[in-house]
């Protein structure tokens, strides 16, 4: 085990770097806004900053584009300099390091026998099982064997964006190499999943902030992706969606309405369906999204979503609402949806009335 007193904290790197006090507590505040924390928990994240040593990190790639991590370098609050220079050690990333070949693999052995049970592992893309995983080898070892050899040794594993959560594009039928993502592999620890091709930025360094900042994992759903940025549907917070509530669809990608920038659920967007924070946090420090650039949601955050058969069909089974209804007409249905309620009451009203009369039978009946 590791002497982590040995490793700096965030606020010893941040002076190191001549970063006065002043700016440091600016820092902090800056960090817990990102999170979503009130101001009444800045003091907190001042003494996590000020007296947890960095966290060990390391960073594997599989089978992947590397989008996760040009989303992560291009995070706004906090920024990914920030993250990757003062508030965590990344030790090991074959994208971002220096070092190559030999020396690098070594960085990761080191740190298995090093800090064993203390580093994160953050992975990006998801792992060939066919042929002894033989489709994606680093320095003459199958990336399944290091990834398993990794998270042995691991706290907890971050399975970044849908590549290393679902599977993605690689795990796509037919999946020639049998591609499979981290919790189909690794069943004996922890698995955060952080889907999204990419996941948006912001998501990726507010999870790691929080894990240093606190100690812990944050809450997390049934798919193990954390609530705060999850726990709702793209849908709930979209600017389009009163056109959906109106009625008011795009029919054809050039149509009138496309140029209004009415809903875009019958051209197929799978917002209705998907949980994610890309309506409400927006992406490149918050500028747009999929679909303020006039493009449905493909549903990226969700499981097999690159197997639908269409992108660009609707989604079936979701009521959609109608604005060229006449008042007739709603009087009628408001009329049939009152008589149905006054029926339901009814068959309520007769059943508890059964119900009473059987209760006090049954108190009336001798005991024993």
């Amino acid at each position: 085990m590791a002497d982590t007193t040995a490793r700096p904290t965030t606020y010893e790197v941040l002076r190191q770097h001549g970063i006065g006090r002043r700016e440091f507590l600016k820092f902090c505040t800056a960090t817990a806004a990102a999170m979503g924390l009130q101001a009444t928990m800045v003091p907190r994240v001042v003494r996590a900053l000020e007296s947890q040593p960095r966290i060990p990190v390391m960073w594997l790639h599989g089978l992947e584009c590397t989008c996760c991590s040009e989303s992560f370098i291009r995070s706004a609050h906090p920024i990914a300099q920030d993250i990757v220079f003062n508030m965590i050690s990344l030790d090991y990333d074959d994208t971002l390091q220096a070092a190559a070949g030999h020396q690098a693999e070594e960085i990761r052995t080191n740190m298995i026998r090093d800090y064993p049970g203390e580093y994160i592992l953050a992975v990006e893309g998801n792992a060939p099982t066919k042929d002894g995983g033989v489709y994606c080898t680093i320095g003459g070892q199958s990336f399944l064997d290091m990834l398993l050899e990794s998270a042995e040794h691991a706290r907890f594993i971050i399975a970044w964006g849908s590549c290393a959560s679902n599977g993605c594009v690689q795990a796509a039928y037919p999946n020639p190499t049998g591609a499979k993502p981290v919790r189909k592999l690794v069943f004996d620890k922890p698995v955060i999943n952080v889907p999204g091709c990419p996941p948006i930025s912001e998501v990726m360094t507010g999870l790691i902030t929080y894990i240093l900042t606190f100690g812990r994992l944050p809450e997390l759903d049934r798919m193990n992706r954390p609530k705060a940025f999850y726990g709702q549907r793209v849908h709930d917070k979209c600017y389009r969606r009163a056109h959906f509530d109106a009625g008011q669809f795009v029919e054809s990608w050039d149509d009138e309405a496309a140029k209004k920038g009415w809903c875009l659920y019958k051209m197929g967007c799978r917002g209705p369906t998907t949980y994610n924070a890309c309506s409400s946090m927006m992406w490149n420090d918050g500028v747009s999204f999929p679909i303020g650039s006039g493009h449905g949601c493909i549903g990226c955050s969700e499981q097999g979503f690159w197997d639908n058969d269409s992108f660009y069909e609707r989604v079936t089974g979701i009521p959609v609402p109608g604005i060229e209804s006449t008042p007739d007409k709603i009087g009628k249905v408001a009329a049939g949806v009152a008589a149905a309620g006054a029926v339901a009451h009814g068959v309520s009203y007769a059943v508890k009335q059964a119900m009473g009369k059987d209760d006090a039978g049954a108190e009336d009946e001798p005991q024993g």
